[in-house]
C-alpha cells in the first residue's frame, strides 16, 4: 500500500509563504508523475501543480509564478513552495501520485491532505 503523507500546512497571512511536503513510502520514480491538488470548501478538487519522472512541471494558471513544485529523490519527497499567498488559495491540499496517466485511476494514490488557510 502506497502511503503519501503531507505536511506543512497552516495559517498564513495574505502575501506570506508556506512550503508543503509530500513524503512517499516508496521511490517517487515508481510514479509517472506526482502532484498537488487542492479543494476549497464547496468547490471541486483541482490540479495545482505536477511534476513528472523526467522532471517536467506544469501549473494551474492561478498559481503560475507564485508556486513551485520540486522534489528530493533521495527523500522520496515532493514539495510545493507557495509564495505570495492569496485568500483564494485557502483549501485542503492533497498530494497525488500516479503510476500511469490518470491521476484518479487504479494506479493513483492520495494523501489525507493538509489544510492551508490564508487570511486577509
Amino acid at each position: 500500500q502506497v502511503q503519501l503523507v503531507e505536511s506543512g500546512g497552516g495559517l498564513v497571512q495574505a502575501g506570506g509563504s508556506l512550503r508543503l511536503s509530500c513524503a512517499a513510502s516508496e521511490s517517487i520514480f515508481s510514479f509517472n508523475k506526482m502532484g498537488w491538488y487542492r479543494q476549497a470548501l464547496g468547490k471541486q478538487r483541482e490540479l495545482v501543480a505536477r511534476i513528472t519522472t523526467g522532471g517536467s512541471t506544469n501549473y494551474a494558471d492561478p498559481v503560475k509564478g507564485r508556486f513551485t513544485i520540486s522534489r528530493d529523490n533521495a527523500k522520496n519527497t515532493v514539495y510545493l513552495q507557495m509564495n505570495s499567498l492569496k485568500p483564494e488559495d485557502t483549501a485542503v491540499y492533497y498530494c497525488n501520485a500516479a503510476r500511469f496517466l490518470n491521476d484518479y485511476g487504479p494506479g493513483a494514490y492520495w494523501g489525507k491532505g493538509t489544510l492551508v488557510t490564508v487570511s486577509s
